[in-house]
């Protein structure tokens, strides 16, 4: 059975909207607590969310569903979605919640679960809690006397900065350092800028003035060069761009260059290699991954391993295969020695950590290899457009088997978005101009057949 309300990264939409209504939370909320209801003790639950305005709402909503199944509701208010898989393994609950639509403006939203162990859950148990809310849940909820308390949390914030900090070598701070940090106006506000702070490093904080409206506006991970701007300005060593839950990161050198999540793998892989740390040899990484990472890391005798693209996928395989580094070079780096899930904040105390060590600058340090060219663009598609039929017809595949074959030993990746209505295009190779072009007549071709694949 395939998820229908679930996508790559939980439930996500347009606030007020179906699914991300009261209506369907409150519900959601019932179906996890039913799933998670596991023998007689007091369950609990913890909902952290963004700052997004319709936050307010989906929190208000699902908490009142866990209630009503008999769960205790603990609320984090705003911390990054890893902070919510921490704390949902620290704290023992027996379930845990992220309310945001990560990168995606304001005017969208989402719910991520975590099961008790702190990872998110499998397309199973999505596929689980999708039929419980299918059905009459009537049946699941709690006698009055046996309904959940709900209580917020004040300290929760500073027990995901002291278990972030630890992830560190005792001793070690970034003394010296200017850091200019953009937390996207999200989730991550108030915990990135005191952790590096209390790390010893000179904070430049930009992106800490959340409205309800302003998240990932024109600052964050998705706009990189806002923060490159401000590092040359400024003099910083090195920028840290998070996006809206702070599951994620890129990073500016103090020459203004942008480093994405695979320069950002390499540099981690090359030092925990060399230190003996690096587990499975290799890291993990998405179809996305430049070329050129998959190139350094054979020339070091290490491997990379591709799965589809969303971070979940990445963890699932590092799980399986026993591998404690990898992530998306759009920035999601995952250790799964330290957390479990993506995790900005903690990537990025990594790479200073590294810089600080090598007392070399961040344009040498994390410059690893020189990528592929490659170029991504997405198709917009218009509503009632059934993606996965528009990449089933004819001229599409046949567009499809013809880029492959002038990409000879190159690379393409033609996928339809799980978080919005796209179609992203991929290409690389060693001929920057080919791949431009093969990118360009295959984007043409998507929107000249798009009529075809309305519901």
């Amino acid at each position: 059975m395939a998820r229908k309300l679930f996508g790559t990264d939980g439930v996500r939409g347009r606030a007020n909207l179906e699914p991300m209504t009261a209506d369907t939370a409150l519900r959601l909320g019932m179906a996890a607590g039913a799933r998670f209801v596991r023998g007689d003790h007091r369950h609990q639950v913890v909902i952290g969310k963004d700052t997004r305005l319709s936050g307010y709402m989906i929190e208000q909503a699902l908490t009142a569903g866990f209630l009503s199944i008999g769960m205790d509701v603990l609320l984090l208010g705003p911390v990054p979605t890893p902070a919510v898989g921490y704390l949902t393994r620290s704290m023992r609950a027996d379930i845990g919640v992220m309310i945001s639509a990560s990168h995606n403006p304001f005017h969208d939203n989402g719910v991520k679960f975590f099961g008790p162990d702190g990872f998110k859950l499998s397309d199973q148990i999505e596929i689980e809690i999708e039929q419980l809310m299918a059905n009459d849940l009537g049946s699941h909820r709690a006698e009055s006397r046996a309904l959940g308390r709900a209580q917020r949390i004040d300290d929760a914030g500073g027990r995901y900065i002291e278990a972030v900090k630890a992830s560190l070598p005792r001793g070690l701070t970034f003394d010296g350092l200017t850091v200019a940090l953009d937390c996207a106006n999200g989730a991550a506000y108030k915990v990135a800028p005191r952790v590096l702070a209390e790390l010893g490093a000179r904070v430049i904080p930009l992106g800490v003035a959340p409205d309800g409206f302003n998240i990932n506006q024109e600052c964050g991970s998705t706009f990189p060069e806002v923060l490159a701007e401000i590092v040359q300005e400024r003099g910083a060593d090195i920028g840290i761009a998070l996006d809206g839950d702070a599951d994620r990161l890129v990073l500016s050198s103090e020459r203004g260059e942008i480093i994405d999540g695979d320069q950002i793998m390499a540099t981690i892989a090359d030092i925990w290699a060399d230190e003996g740390r690096l587990k499975g040899g290799g890291l993990v990484a998405t179809q996305m991954s430049n070329l050129g990472l998959e190139r350094h890391l054979q020339a070091r005798g290490l491997h990379l391993e591709r799965t589809a693209v969303g971070d979940r996928y990445v963890l699932e395989r590092m799980r399986e295969a026993g591998y404690n580094l990898g992530g998306e070079q759009s920035g999601h780096l995952i250790m799964t020695d330290v957390a479990t899930t993506g995790d900005g904040l903690l990537a990025a105390l990594q790479v200073l950590a590294a810089v600080q060590q090598a007392g070399r600058p961040v344009s040498e340090v994390c410059r690893r290899f020189r990528p592929v060219p490659q170029l991504l663009r997405n198709v917009q598609l218009a509503p009632g457009t059934n993606a996965s039929r528009l990449l089933g017809t004819t001229p599409i595949r046949a567009a499809l088997a013809a880029a492959e074959t002038r990409l000879a030993g190159g690379r393409l990746v033609v996928r339809k978005s799980g978080t919005e209505p796209l179609i992203r295009v991929m290409a690389e190779g060693d001929d920057a101009r080919l791949v431009e072009s093969v990118v360009a007549e295959l984007c043409r071709t998507i929107g000249q057949a798009e009529p075809q694949a309305a519901e």
